[in-house]
């Protein structure tokens, strides 16, 4: 596979370009993204499904500038998927050889099952949780798929979208039972199999939707991917926005280019909801691209990422050639004295993923600065491990990392997560436990640890007085004493 990759999804609304590049077998981060709004589903609803003239000739444009984009990246490889307009259509085959002859661009046209299949396996390997149902909303349909314990189980395309909506009920200003009915229909169609508590958002809609709950409650962390809400506490919202004049859609904060379909992708939205009787809603911030290029990536095993690796951890690791021995001293004796101080701490082992992810990377901050090298690295490292992290294993790692050395305040910066962040004692701990191993780290020796009677037992080969002195001045969480030890 080649290391620079460009991907282009055509959809009913917008056609897509995301780059990736490799940074090593699994590790990657998406480079460049743009976007046109080329509509090219834009009259063919209400034309039998025919693509337009003026709605190919945008598509043309805007490809040929993704080609020279994707020139410039240097990508070796270029994908190109199609979806619900252009499948639709029955002049799709003069479509795909227009393209052809303008741009070398030879499109390949998916059908819904396997627009389901790429957003499921994006949502796999890319989102924290492994069980769930995909909700892709789109221009022309709306694709699902079940996923149990980071399996693909089943697939299902439904012909509802929010151009298709548009066209054939917005603009027409038509009766909204009408409307109701016209998606009922589809829904209907989906098993009685797809049952599940976790629900993973795709697509501009949902993206769009969310960004606009985020912004209604105030929240700090800006990043889409991964974002979670109770949808129960948002139908009325909803309900808001599918039932407004498209006049008053800007007293909810919907994005001026979402105005003209966001109506129709909340009612479905909505209506898919109340169908799988959700609790949560994770918000994907990946899709089809991401779901063609792991499709590429992970052929041979299965598309699916083998246990252990998560391309996000392993790209920072790639791009930054972190000191690996240092980096392995830190972590290994994270886990030393996490288990030395299991019966004062008492912490849950699930936090050991978090220790351990922030004693791989504390260092990552001396690559932006030495000086505040720990707020760089905590900044850094919020935004950099968006993949397969939640909202909160990354403000964890973040504090951390933030905090080594220091005492972990409770104030706005974790206040916001108050209801979801483990208790300000916990986060101590891992803090001094961190702090003490990156101090060790200084060093290359050989260290044990043992507490006792209120007493943390430090032991090594050799006598080292910084490392005394430093270790001596870090807060501790609790009343214990710290004595080193020749071996």
């Amino acid at each position: 596979m080649s290391k620079v990759t460009a991907v282009i999804d055509i959809g009913s609304n917008s056609a897509r370009m995301a780059i990736f590049r490799r940074t090593s077998r699994y590790g990657f981060s998406l480079i460049f993204e743009t976007k046109s709004k080329v509509r090219i589903s834009s009259g063919c609803y209400e034309n039998g499904g025919i693509l337009q003239q003026d709605s190919m000739n945008r598509a043309v444009c805007a490809l040929r500038d993704f080609v020279k984009l994707a020139k410039h990246y240097q990508a070796k490889k270029l994908f190109c998927v199609a979806t619900s307009a252009v499948r639709d259509a029955p002049n799709k085959d003069e479509f795909i050889t227009l393209v052809k002859k303008e741009t070398k661009i030879q499109i390949k046209v998916i059908d819904g099952k396997k627009e389901a299949f790429f957003g499921a396996v994006a949502c796999c390997n890319l989102l924290h949780k492994k069980d769930g149902i995909t909700i892709d909303i789109g221009g022309g349909s709306t694709e699902c798929a079940l996923i149990k314990n980071g399996k693909i189980q089943e697939l299902i395309s439904l012909n509802i979208g929010t151009i298709r909506l548009k066209e054939l009920f917005f603009d027409s200003k038509s009766d909204i039972k009408k409307l109701k009915e016209f998606i009922q229909k589809e829904i209907d169609k989906i098993p009685l199999s797809f049952i599940n508590d976790n629900i993973f958002g795709i697509g501009g809609t949902i993206r769009a939707l969310s960004k606009m709950i985020m912004k209604k409650e105030k929240y700090k962390i800006n990043s889409i991917h991964g974002y979670e809400f109770d949808p129960r506490n948002y139908f009325d919202f909803f309900k808001n926005i599918y039932s407004s004049d498209i006049k008053k859609l800007k007293d909810f904060n919907v994005p001026i280019e979402r105005e003209d379909n966001i109506r129709g992708g909340a009612l479905i939205f909505s209506m898919l909801l109340e169908r799988f009787n959700s609790k949560l809603v994770i918000t994907s911030g990946v899709g089809v691209r991401e779901g063609v290029f792991l499709s590429d990536l992970l052929r041979r095993q299965n598309y699916i990422f083998p246990n252990g690796i998560n391309p996000s951890y392993r790209s920072v690791l790639d791009r930054f050639m972190i000191e690996e021995k240092a980096q392995n001293s830190v972590k290994k004796n994270s886990l030393k004295l996490f288990n030395a101080l299991n019966d004062i701490h008492n912490i849950d082992k699930k936090y050991l993923f978090h220790l351990e992810t922030a004693a791989s990377l504390t260092k990552i901050g001396n690559y932006l600065g030495f000086y505040a090298a720990h707020e760089h690295g905590a900044y850094f490292l919020l935004n950099a491990l968006s993949y397969g992290y939640s909202h909160i294993d990354r403000a964890i790692i973040s504090l951390l990392v933030k905090y080594s050395s220091k005492k972990i305040p409770k104030d706005d910066e974790i206040v916001h997560l108050d209801k979801y962040m483990p208790d300000i004692r916990i986060l101590q701990w891992l803090s001094f436990i961190l702090s003490i191993s990156e101090v060790l780290s200084l060093i290359n020796a050989t260290f044990d640890f043992k507490f006792k009677n209120n007493i943390l037992y430090i032991s090594s080969n050799d006598d080292f007085y910084v490392i005394k002195e430093k270790i001596h001045s870090l807060h501790k969480p609790d009343d214990i004493n710290i004595e080193f030890m020749n071996t």
